[in-house]
């Protein structure tokens, strides 16, 4: 195999041209794909059911009613505990493999939403939205590397973005069993414990799975990688791809078994590779993603219709959208590429932004308003201009969910070389996750500080930041083997005249 620099490129490789399968050419490889996917079931999940749950929570729990605090300390542990586990699971990945990790999430997770549901007290309510945020964290990490790494190359963007599909889908699923559980007794906790079959079900299926062949390999377990990876490859590929991995062990593997964190910015290519993949993890929240989905039942309000029962079923469209947004995805980022994907959804997230804005300025008509009161937020929004915002909202939710929904998830699977990819992995989750609870603890004392169409002005062009770094800063990795995309980092680093002797010497021919 050849690695070439394409011409007046910025780094990117050629892919292979004789590589070639379909999503379904394999069902070996989809059903590691669909049961390690699980984990972002469990992520979608977890983040969707808690807005329904803490309706019924604060009926049973009058300190939790007459607490804000106690309500957004139950809805935020969940967001603290996934930074930890994220921080914690790129080291776990990397210790103990994908397959393990995995393993233990679950468990966490099983305790985790058993605790809720057995809650007697806020506490301990508290302390189970830990557990599963902990579980949450790992899951993030570990099922989006474990599908890249058993995935081929050609459709290893689809196959990981199906993680994506999964998160969308356990947001759709939380609202469903919101709905469900609205008139049976002990509402809240068969919200909150029926979180633990999906968990059960993916331990289970995950103890008959192997571990990631790249770290089989990695970790001099040789004889079962190549099993694995001949379930995945026809004859000829496979012996491409032991090669490929042959070649890795040999440059960079044997050196060091492990990497700490610090390692990661003791390397120039490394540091690129890590600015990239965090940037693009911290721009998924800050372009507003829960800020819109969280605004959504407001924005319904504003175009005439007060029903709650109209709300929740506002949410079920817009999750159904996103679902429907991410399928779209996985078709599209294995043909147009990631970083056409996330430049085109920036575009489409700015213009809906705008629109929704504008919607917001409308109405107020010039009045000011405490927006930290609901109440006074939904007086001073009629009709007259609410259709606007509903357009915004579905434009946003078409644009996102497709490019900047999976894009910077299948960019950190792929970005890192096998030594570093779960530690990178685990730190640029954890930014993700972190980014996830500033905009969830400050989106609302900001809107109360500049208003509500200031807001979305400001997230607006925080979009416009996004696209210029994505422009500048994230190469397209659409068919590149680890291998290539490793080598494109170091070409980045030390200029194309290092990048190609680092090509040439490592070039399998």
């Amino acid at each position: 195999m050849t690695i070439e620099s394409l011409p007046g490129s910025s780094g990117m490789l050629n892919p292979s041209p004789k590589r070639s399968m379909s999503y379904f050419g394999n069902r070996y490889v989809l059903g590691l794909t669909a049961t390690s996917g699980i984990g972002g079931l469990l992520f979608g999940y977890d983040t969707g059911v808690i807005s329904g749950a803490l309706l019924y929570i604060r009926d049973e729990f009058s300190e939790v009613n007459d607490s804000s605090f106690l309500q957004e300390t139950i809805v935020s542990m969940a967001l603290f505990g996934a930074m930890i586990g994220a921080a914690a699971g790129g080291w776990i990945n990397d210790v103990y493999g994908r397959k393990r990790a995995t393993l233990l999430a679950d468990v966490v997770f099983i305790i985790g939403s058993l605790v809720m549901g057995m809650a007697p007290y806020p506490s301990i309510l508290i302390a189970g939205r830990l557990l599963i945020g902990l579980g949450v964290g790992v899951a993030s990490v570990t099922s989006p590397v474990y599908i890249a790494e058993a995935s081929p190359s050609e459709i290893r963007g689809g196959l990981v973005s199906t993680n994506v599909l999964m998160i969308t889908g356990g947001q759709f699923l939380s609202y469903l069993v919101n709905l469900a559980f609205t008139e049976v007794p002990g509402t809240w906790r068969w919200m909150l414990g029926v979180a633990a079959v999906p968990a059960i079900f993916q331990f289970c299926l995950m103890l008959g799975l192997p571990e990631s062949p790249r770290w089989l390999y990695l970790k001099k377990d040789k004889a079962q990688a190549i099993s694995v990876l001949s379930k995945i490859y026809d004859p000829d590929r496979l012996e491409e791809e032991i090669d490929l991995l042959a070649l890795v062990s040999a440059e960079d593997l044997c050196s060091k078994k492990t990497v700490s964190y610090l390692d990661v910015f003791r390397s120039k290519e490394m540091r690129l590779a890590f600015f990239a993949g965090a940037g693009l993890q911290a721009f998924q929240q800050f372009t507003g993603i829960n800020t819109v989905m969280y605004y959504s039942p407001t924005i319904v309000q504003m175009a005439g219709f007060s029903s709650n029962q109209l709300a929740l079923l506002l949410s079920l469209i817009v999750a159904a959208m996103n679902a429907a947004g991410t399928i779209a995805g996985i078709y599209l980022i294995d043909r147009c590429g990631r970083r056409r994907l996330a430049l085109t959804s920036l575009v489409g997230v700015f213009i809906s932004l705008l629109m929704i804005a504008g919607a917001f300025s409308l109405q107020s008509s010039g009045m000011r308003a405490d927006y930290s009161d609901w109440n006074s937020l939904h007086s001073c929004c009629g009709a007259n201009h609410g259709w606007l915002a509903v357009l915004g909202l579905a434009l946003y939710i078409v644009f996102f969910a497709p490019g900047m929904g999976p894009v910077p998830w299948a960019v950190n699977s792929e970005i890192y070389p096998e030594a570093y990819r779960g530690v990178c992995g685990g730190m640029s989750a954890t930014i993700n996750w972190a980014s996830n609870l500033i905009v969830a603890q400050f989106f609302l004392s900001l809107v109360s500080i500049v208003g509500t169409a200031e807001t979305f002005l400001v997230i607006a062009g925080i979009t416009v930041m996004a696209f210029v770094f994505v422009y500048k800063f994230v190469p397209e990795t659409k068919g590149l083997t680890f291998e290539q995309v490793e080598r494109l980092w170091k070409e980045k680093a030390w200029g194309n005249i290092g990048g190609r002797q680092q090509a040439l010497l490592g070039s399998v021919a």
